[in-house]
């Protein structure tokens, strides 16, 4: 196997999940590997999607070394990384002496271990799960070329059904006979929930819509069903990070009220261990204060208050804390669907004006400068947009950012800027913060009462927005 190894450091909060008590003290894996001398191995790890280094060593001129500290290692699937990225995996739980014999040759074909019957029996599933999923591929490659529906496919298509309820019933057994293990819970979390068959009652309007819909629903509500939210093992395994990018990336709907629900219920299935929690609680904020989907800033807030903010995370330091607070009170006035702050500020038409004083069915509230190389670019098609629509309901109420009254003053009328320009240096309306104005342009767009209903999009995608929304709103 090739391994790419992603990032040499651990992450705070990786670094300070807890290690699991055992009678024996500290880590101690004896390295045998044929065929090796003095060849540089790496003890690494899984994260999600990403793998870490632990420790690394080379081994003497008869191919020996050992991996050794006085600290007992998380649990979870490690990997033993050759030159080349060769590789090969294998648990750490419970024992945490044993060692380890392989041939550099072939290290996958000949592995096997000393002191560790967990690994033993990890081995033979690892080769058992490779043979059953490479005789599914078989069949399922004996399907290309048959006509859909016809005798030969019906026949090839039954005995996939017949290799995949072998290939579950295998993962069955091998959790039953594991469970309490590292490899109970992983073989356990590979087998996919199935949905029971979805009657509808006789009459029911839009039958098939409302059978996938129970389909959808069932599948969303039990996607964690076998996942074993106390075995912590799990987290430094390719499985909770892969099911959890899985459930937020493609099944869940990108709505911030769906995603906090769920988030929400997911937190409370974690909670049954403390490592499980900080680590659900930080990928949780890590994806979403990522996001580049608009209206997600709305699930960082919810998630400061509902862990971070609510003394919930030890794991994080005072300072983050404090950041995260200070970023959450920026948001938290202009998220998606909440009335925009009011604006009060001079304009240059000489009076002052008010953005609730604005009548529209679509308000574009424009945050610019005349020196911004962006705004340049924007300002032009804004204007372009505003002249051909301003009669069908579309106003613009525009704020500098810049306190060079001439550069504004010339630069609005250099360009015939007829939409309301508003004009407040000192920020006495207190704009910057209560819309989160750390750069421009930067684009709000309010409905008739006032709701925020889209934010920080680019001036070129406000007409297709505006044409989408205003069919939803028909419909």
């Amino acid at each position: 196997m090739k391994f790419r190894l992603s990032t040499l450091l651990l992450s705070m909060a990786l670094a300070s999940l807890a290690t699991v008590a055992s009678s024996q003290t500290g880590h101690s894996v004896t390295i045998l590997a044929n065929d090796a001398p003095s060849v540089k191995l790496r003890l690494a790890y899984h994260v999600g999607n990403q793998q870490y280094v632990r420790d690394s060593l080379v081994t003497d001129a008869d191919g020996k070394g050992r991996f050794m500290g006085s600290d007992r290692l998380p649990a979870g699937v490690y990997m033993i990384v050759l030159p080349d990225n060769l590789f090969f995996e294998f648990l750490i739980d419970e024992d945490q002496h044993f060692d380890i014999r392989f041939s550099k040759s072939d290290p996958v074909a000949t592995i096997s271990f000393t002191g560790s019957e967990e690994n033993t029996r990890f081995v033979e599933y690892q080769r058992k799960w490779k043979t059953l999923q490479e005789e599914a591929m078989k069949i399922n490659g004996r399907m290309a070329g048959l006509q859909p529906g016809s005798p030969e496919a019906s026949a090839v298509r039954k005995e996939l059904t017949e290799q995949e309820k072998k290939m579950k019933q295998y993962l069955r057994e091998t959790a039953e006979t594991n469970k309490g293990t590292l490899l109970g819970a992983i073989a356990w979390s590979v087998i996919p929930v199935e949905a029971p068959a979805v009657t509808v009652d006789p009459g029911t309007p839009n039958p098939d819509s409302v059978s996938r819909l129970r389909s959808y629903l069932y599948f969303k509500d039990h996607f964690f069903d076998h996942i074993d939210f106390s075995e912590p093992g799990l987290i430094r395994s390719p499985v909770l990070g892969g099911k959890l990018d899985q459930f937020f990336r493609q099944v869940v709907v990108q709505m911030p009220d769906s995603i906090n629900k769920e988030a929400d219920r997911l937190l409370d299935m974690s909670a049954v261990n403390s490592d499980m929690f900080q680590y659900v609680a930080v990928w949780l904020m890590n994806r979403f204060a990522a996001s580049e989907i608009m209206g997600h800033d709305a699930v960082v807030v919810h998630l400061a208050d509902r862990v971070y903010l609510a003394g919930k995370a030890p794991w994080a330091a005072e300072e983050y804390i404090s950041d995260l607070r200070k970023r959450v009170e920026r948001l938290r006035p202009n998220l998606i669907g909440m009335k925009a702050p009011e604006l009060l500020m001079g304009s240059f038409a000489g009076h002052y004006v008010s953005l609730y004083d604005v009548k529209a069915d679509f308000t574009i509230l424009y945050f610019w400068e005349p020196d911004c190389g962006h705004c340049k670019e924007s300002t032009p098609i804004l204007k372009e947009f505003y002249e051909k629509n301003r009669s069908s309901g579309i106003e613009v109420f525009a704020v500098c950012t810049h306190h060079e009254r001439d550069k504004w003053e010339k630069y609005i009328a250099d360009n015939s800027l007829i939409w309301i320009n508003g004009w407040d240096p000192e920020r006495m309306s207190r704009f910057d913060s209560l819309y989160n104005v750390e750069s421009t342009p930067m684009v709000y767009i309010l409905d008739h009462d006032k709701k925020i209903i889209a934010k920080r999009i680019s001036v070129e995608d406000i007409p297709a927005f505006i044409d989408a929304y205003r069919k939803y709103q028909v419909h």
